[in-house]
């Protein structure tokens, strides 16, 4: 069994405590847990988590303060857990900087699935120190290897940064990750489905269930991308919403470089 490095589970109920850490065990975690938001922060501090479980119901500080706490000076994978799956709260969790978002109940095999699978991607927030992981495809507009252009806006994704007019855009990791994908399309339509496998990663196949909370939480994210690159919702520059389906480029203009 391989050695993951170290999880740790921010769960007030014992019996959901209890399958986590046996979950996370069996993946190969050396696991510790906490059943409060206040402790949990420092047991992820003192033990330099890798991966971490967040409930966002706790009995002290609510899962959404104890991730911010955390933000301040890790990046471990977090994964919020909860009963809730309204857009508000995933809305909550992604800007709080949560890498992934699962329902209550969950299958045990899915929370070890989208951990593996979070752990392939860059384990950074995108500011260029980092080539990613992902194989090369075919670009439109290449300037060099790995760079793709459209209406303005850059994309390197060897160095995971992202410029309009020569002007740095940050993005978070699923952002990044939504953004290149489309690009790459080059206009054809990404449902979805396609896009949480992006965020998710090479993990998750064809065959992988995809929730109504996964599809709701691509919503988010593109929000938060089109926020960021201040979208005309009326003429868009860079994502089309294909209404039912999902997402596309925008036309290229030729006035754009």
């Amino acid at each position: 069994m391989d050695d993951l490095g170290v999880a740790v589970v921010i769960e007030d109920d014992a019996d959901v405590r209890n399958l986590l850490e046996g979950v996370l065990t069996q993946a190969g975690f050396e696991v510790h847990t906490a059943v409060d938001g206040r402790a949990g922060v420092e047991v992820v501090r003192s033990k330099q988590a890798n991966v971490v479980t967040l409930d966002i119901g706790l009995p002290d500080i609510d899962g959404f303060e104890v991730l911010r706490r955390i933000r301040n000076f890790s990046n471990a994978y977090v994964v919020m857990l909860t009963g809730r799956t309204e857009e508000p709260d995933l809305l909550s969790a992604l800007n709080a900087g949560a890498d992934d978002y699962i329902a209550k109940p969950f299958r045990p095999r899915e929370l070890r699935a989208r951990v593996a699978a979070m752990m392939r991607r860059p384990r950074h927030e995108v500011t260029g120190q980092k080539p990613a992981q992902w194989g090369e495809a075919a670009t439109p507009a290449p300037v060099e290897p790995g760079v793709l252009q459209h209406n303005g806006l850059l994309l390197n994704h060897r160095t995971r940064t992202v410029e309009i007019k020569g002007e740095p855009l940050g993005l978070t990791r699923s952002e990044f990750d939504l953004l290149h994908v489309l690009l790459k399309g080059g206009g054809a339509v990404c449902t979805r489905a396609d896009l949480v496998r992006a965020v998710r990663g090479d993990f998750y196949d064809r065959d992988t269930y995809i929730s109504e909370a996964d599809e709701r939480a691509v919503e988010v994210h593109v929000g938060n991308l089109r926020r960021k690159l201040k979208e005309d919702q009326l003429a868009p520059r860079w994502l089309q919403t294909v209404r039912g389906v999902g997402y596309r480029l925008a036309p290229r203009r030729p006035d754009d470089a």
